[in-house]
């Protein structure tokens, strides 16, 4: 059994690209959607060239929807909204009047970041984002939560963690993810049975990740950051699981210039 016609939004993005092939093999017709240039890579990819503005267009037709594209980490909160919680409104309410029922939706595990990295965190806890990013992934869901239970879509939110091809830092052993897990999580999300709203970490077998996995998915990671000989130096008391995205300098960079404006009109 094929997953069908797979629509893949942000598909030359990070994620998009790493499980590009494996929605490829698993799908009838993959839907590649992007406002980066890109080719068809097998006879059954199909590019739409796109920002999304045409969303209903886009997602017409297809099983299912795997929404990767917006804004990718910190920046102008302006930007945020338009690009993660704007655009993730646009795909579900294009799923909605299209009648497509499955969404997956790019969360992310930033949503949590300002929990201790001492303390194991669950989707069911409540969010504590580590920056404007973080807040953006917190709207993500809840618009996710309304999809479901005003509209009846089923909506599967993976928080990702810090995708490579290889964990190249402290951090990163509790939380990498590996392509091949990242495309198993993917997979997952689409064919498990009747999710309704389902907010799950999308991170490796790592021995010391802070995240609970979610069993309902039905997919076990594989591959672990431990087994890349990283000197294990992140985790302590005062130490967020966030690490730098949860300073405070890395948000108000983006804060300031507004803070600046505010004071040159109170002048």
């Amino acid at each position: 059994m094929t997953l069908g016609r797979i629509v893949l939004t942000g598909a030359a993005g990070r994620v998009g690209r790493a499980v590009r092939r494996p929605l490829r093999e698993a799908a009838d017709t993959l839907v590649l959607a992007d406002r980066a240039p890109l080719e068809a890579g097998a006879p059954n990819e199909v590019v739409h060239r796109t920002d999304l503005s045409d969303a209903v267009e886009v997602v017409a037709g297809a099983d299912a929807v795997v929404h990767l594209a917006g804004v990718r980490d910190e920046a102008p909160f302006p930007e945020l909204v338009e690009g993660n919680i704007l655009g993730t409104q646009r795909i579900l309410e294009a799923a909605r009047v299209t009648g497509v029922r499955r969404v997956v939706l790019a969360s992310s595990n930033r949503l949590t970041g300002l929990y201790p990295s001492t303390e194991t965190v669950s989707a069911r806890m409540p969010p504590r984002p580590d920056g404007m990013y973080g807040v953006s992934k917190v709207a993500v869901e809840a618009l996710a939560r309304l999809y479901v239970d005003k509209f009846g879509l089923d909506v599967v939110c993976l928080r990702i963690g810090s995708l490579d091809a290889v964990p190249n830092e402290p951090r990163h052993l509790a939380t990498w993810l590996s392509h091949r897990d990242a495309a198993g999580f993917v997979l997952a999300a689409l064919t498990v049975p009747e999710p309704g709203f389902l907010a799950a970490y999308a991170v490796s077998a790592n021995a010391r990740r802070f995240w609970e996995l979610d069993e309902r998915l039905g997919y076990t990671p594989q591959d672990d950051a431990a087994d890349f000989g990283i000197p294990d130096t992140f985790v302590g008391p005062g130490v967020p699981q966030g690490g730098d995205f949860a300073s405070r300098e890395f948000t108000l960079r983006y804060l300031e210039p507004a803070a600046g404006a505010e004071a040159d009109a109170r002048e």
